[in-house]
């Protein structure tokens, strides 16, 4: 109870700085959108390929970040196995001191990656910086050290796009969607002011959704951040009210102040009408776990080429241990990852899905007047793909190879050398004789089934 009664105090010592702060700086609506849309999100239609990283105390007990806590609100709806007073208190024991941020840069720069969102804030509550605003945060704990900061500067340093994941709901916090919410909002408010003000520019603010309904007042937050990092790149999740509209966003329209709506744990279907992103884990779980079984770095290729074949990005998620180290075993993936890149990049970067739409068998991507099939499994014979509206020029095997390609009216057929194909998908570019992306984008129709007939 002594905790309890301590935590209410700080918090609503905050809640009153931070609701003056809040009354005299927030800018006015009219300043919110400072560039279009498409001006923001030209470096992250390019990037195509980031690293999501979840960490925090949770670590300690190797299961999921925040929904492993059990229930204190009634409202949210985490009912994990760990105890409240376990859960709260775990960061009293959090040290990591082999964290090392130019490591995590590197490791996603090694795997191809272009940009990293961190995890600042999850459902816990817990702040992975050391807040004026809430005490229960890292400046609390034995290791001290902003995260926020060391990681941000590092990949700035290293030319690396950064952003921030931030929970909006908190399932510690009893104002939380109570009778109290609006004080709960402003800080909420307060946070988002401390992280988009102290940290540089900041690319991306990825917003969560957990399925219930959302009170995070957008009229006013959402200005707050676009006043605060005019040029930042906000998602989807801020207004998901619902389990449904989560489990199918491709469904709705994206909002004047939402930029790309966001698939979680698997591939987007295809989408060339609005931007998204689809968040996987590497693991299991949003956060390390022991002995976890892990996506195979081919695994990991055929999800980006089917992702980025669809019009949409990669987001992997890394977890790292409980002493700040990303595990071996996803290093040595994520670096197989990036050697298969260093050579198949060019159909990846820069590039736009299609024309033809990702099967379990062919992706596509396009850009300028060529076009990049992905073949992550080949049939027995050659890839039989659509006939398209233009002259195939020349094609060649990224990396090496010979591609021999055999046009009609009707069909596409591609053959290259089994010794010629890449383990993990074979990349072959299709020189055009105008642009690729004035082609319409079309499904690729199933191999026919060979139907069995039964002996009399």
């Amino acid at each position: 109870m002594l905790t309890i009664r301590l935590f209410l105090h700080f918090k609503f010592a905050g809640l009153f700085f931070a609701a003056i702060i809040l009354i005299c700086a927030i800018p006015a609506r009219g300043v919110a959108s400072s560039e279009s849309r498409a001006t923001r999100m030209v470096w992250w239609r390019e990037a195509r390929f980031g690293m999501f990283i979840h960490y925090g105390p949770v670590t300690l007990t190797g299961k999921e970040l925040s929904w492993s806590r059990a229930n204190s609100n009634t409202n949210c709806p985490n009912h994990g196995p760990t105890p409240v007073g376990v859960y709260d208190n775990l960061y009293k024991r959090f040290n990591p001191t082999n964290f090392n941020a130019a490591d995590w840069v590197g490791i996603a720069r090694t795997a191809g990656m272009k940009y990293i969102i961190f995890v600042a804030k999850h459902g816990d509550g817990f702040l992975m910086w050391p807040s004026k605003v809430d005490p229960y945060n890292i400046g609390a704990s034995p290791f001290k050290r902003d995260f926020c900061a060391e990681l941000s500067q590092e990949a700035r340093k290293e030319g690396m796009h950064f952003g921030f994941y931030f929970s909006p709901p908190d399932w510690r916090d009893p104002e939380c969607r109570s009778a109290n919410n609006d004080h709960f909002v402003a800080h909420m408010q307060a946070e988002l002011r401390e992280l988009l003000t102290h940290y540089g520019k900041i690319d991306v603010l990825w917003f969560d959704s957990d399925g219930r309904p959302t009170m995070w007042d957008p009229e006013t937050t959402y200005p707050l951040v676009r006043g605060l990092q005019p040029q930042i790149i906000i998602d989807n999740r801020l207004q998901l009210d619902t389990g449904d509209e989560w489990a199918h966003q491709e469904k709705l329209k994206l909002r004047s102040n939402e930029d790309f709506y966001t698939p979680e744990q698997h591939v987007g279907a295809y989408d060339e009408t609005q931007p998204w992103e689809s968040c996987m884990t590497l693991g299991t779980q949003w956060s390390w776990k022991p002995n976890d079984k892990i996506k195979s770095a081919v695994e990991v290729v055929r999800i980006l080429s089917q992702t980025v074949g669809g019009d949409g990005n990669l987001l992997l998620d890394v977890g790292p241990m409980p002493d700040g180290r990303i595990e071996p075993r996803q290093v040595e993936v994520l670096k197989k990852v990036g050697a298969w890149m260093d050579v198949n990049g060019e159909g990846i970067y820069g590039t736009r899905g299609g024309p033809w739409k990702p099967t379990n068998q062919i992706a596509s991507t396009r850009k300028g007047k060529t076009i990049y099939v992905h073949v992550l499994k080949w049939p027995e014979g050659p890839v039989k793909l659509p006939a398209i509206a233009a002259k195939i020029l020349h094609a060649n095997v990224l990396g090496g190879g010979t591609a021999k390609v055999k046009q009609t009216d009707d069909a596409i057929e591609i053959s290259v050398p089994a010794a010629e194909r890449n383990a993990f998908c074979t990349v072959i570019a299709l020189e055009l004789d105008r642009d690729a992306m004035t082609l319409p984008a079309m499904a690729i129709a199933p191999p026919p089934v060979t139907k069995t007939i039964p002996h009399a």
